[in-house]
């Protein structure tokens, strides 16, 4: 079953007496547990992609069902929202994680919001004992079993995108939509969130991935390429590397090099 099917999408944008074709009819679909990157050059369609495919905007004409749900027909900026909070996990570069409150507050907001709005509420999370059971359950899950009563001052950069990761699963979405999600990351955190993806991957949690490096688009199933407003490639990746097998490799060369600097030093 297709979690996405888009068809015919085009985006444009009219500025002033300038008319722009951010997206010239895009044929897209990605099914139950696939893990797609999007690639494309600066102005290929990227990011307008990623705004309709997240339901933060809307296509100039087609269509776009989403795990059921024809969301060019929703009306209203509350049936988005609605769509967003339900449908879909977002995880950003900037990690976007609210300062003031715990990593456990900041999983536990969208239960709440989930809970508070709409004709079916979810009465899974109607009382706060089950929202903050359920926050708990996904930090452990991304190993943050341990954090869950830390700022996000308190925590690495690698720890605070595991705890917007954990934030994005909380309910559940048919995707997580992950744009460039480790652009803030160093290299060994970098291979831990993309470790990460891929065993919520293979549990089959659908993900799609929007970056601009061939060497995390490795790490995916499936590799799907803009070029000015047009999907020119749809091609499944062939020899997919292991992001947890890459970052053993990794730990063990900084810890041989790390030995090398001490001898020297004594």
């Amino acid at each position: 079953m297709n979690v996405i099917n888009m068809r015919g999408i085009k985006r444009i944008y009219r500025l002033e007496e300038i008319t722009v074709r951010a997206l010239r009819g895009i044929d897209f679909s990605a099914g139950a547990g696939e893990f797609i990157s999007v690639m494309g050059p600066s102005g290929s369609g990227k990011s307008t992609l990623m705004n309709i495919l997240g339901c933060l905007d809307k296509p100039s004409e087609g269509t776009y069902c989403l795990d059921g749900v024809e969301t060019t027909a929703a009306g209203g900026s509350d049936t988005f929202a609605l769509i967003r909070n339900r449908k879909i996990g977002f995880v950003f570069q900037a990690f976007n994680l609210l300062p003031r409150t715990t990593a456990l507050e900041n999983v536990e907001l969208p239960l709440s919001y989930n809970y508070k709005r709409g004709p079916d509420k979810d009465l899974r999370f109607r009382k706060a004992r089950q929202r903050k059971e359920r926050a708990a359950e996904v930090l452990r899950e991304v190993g943050l079993g341990e954090r869950l009563n830390h700022m996000p001052s308190q925590l690495s950069g690698g720890q605070q995108q595991r705890v917007a990761i954990a934030r994005a699963m909380v309910n559940d979405p048919a995707f997580i939509l992950a744009d460039e999600p480790t652009g803030n990351l160093d290299t060994g955190m970098s291979l831990e969130i993309m470790s990460l993806f891929q065993s919520l991957n293979d549990s089959g949690k659908t993900v799609i991935m929007v970056t601009h490096e061939p060497e995390l688009a490795s790490y995916t199933k499936r590799v799907i390429t803009l070029r000015d407003g047009e999907l020119v490639s749809d091609v499944p990746v062939s020899g997919r590397r292991s992001a947890a097998e890459d970052l053993a490799r990794w730990k063990q060369e900084h810890r041989f090099l790390a030995g090398e600097h001490e001898d020297a030093a004594s």
